[in-house]
């Protein structure tokens, strides 16, 4: 969504929010320097997200600066992702239990996309299982390995998959 800077008061707004405020002024498909002058605008440029500093920190949007190149870009600020609460219960709500919940549920969720991909590669050899096939060795020992996938000692940030014979 296009954004534009207004020169005098720094105000940061959006494409319909500057066309309501000048109802009576008509605007061409593609804005050139005249135009953002007869707004008193500068055009906000999106800026990449930098990269967090740590694992429990995130980053928000925070208004506009000017780069180094003098255009007005995205700014960003970091903040802890978790803050002590106090929860509707009354009950206090540590960083420490936040933390702990978080890594709980990125585990599970990393877990099932494991757990999902295992699947996809024993499906990949479901046909030497049916009755009439005699499965070789190689492969029967391959589908076991496929199964044992949830029982290694890293899983499920670490797997060692077994090769497809």
């Amino acid at each position: 969504m296009a954004e534009y800077r207004n020169r005098s008061s720094g105000e940061v707004k959006t494409v319909s929010e500057l066309k309501a405020e000048n109802k009576n002024m008509s605007f061409p498909k593609v804005w050139s320097e005249s135009t953002l002058d007869a707004l008193n605008v500068d055009p906000v440029l999106a800026s990449p997200q930098p990269d967090p500093s740590g694992d429990y920190k995130v980053l928000v949007r925070n208004g506009v600066e000017q780069d180094s190149d003098d255009n007005w870009v995205y700014a960003w600020t970091e903040q802890d992702m978790f803050t002590e609460y106090t929860d509707g219960n009354g009950d206090v709500q540590t960083v420490e239990a936040q933390k702990t919940a978080y890594d709980a549920a990125n585990t599970a969720f990393t877990a099932a996309q494991v757990r999902s991909q295992r699947d996809l590669l024993l499906s990949e050899t479901d046909h030497y299982g049916l009755s009439d096939v005699t499965m070789p060795d190689d492969m029967a020992t391959y589908r076991q390995a496929l199964r044992d996938v949830p029982q290694q000692t890293d899983f499920p940030s670490t797997i060692t998959w077994p090769e497809k014979p």
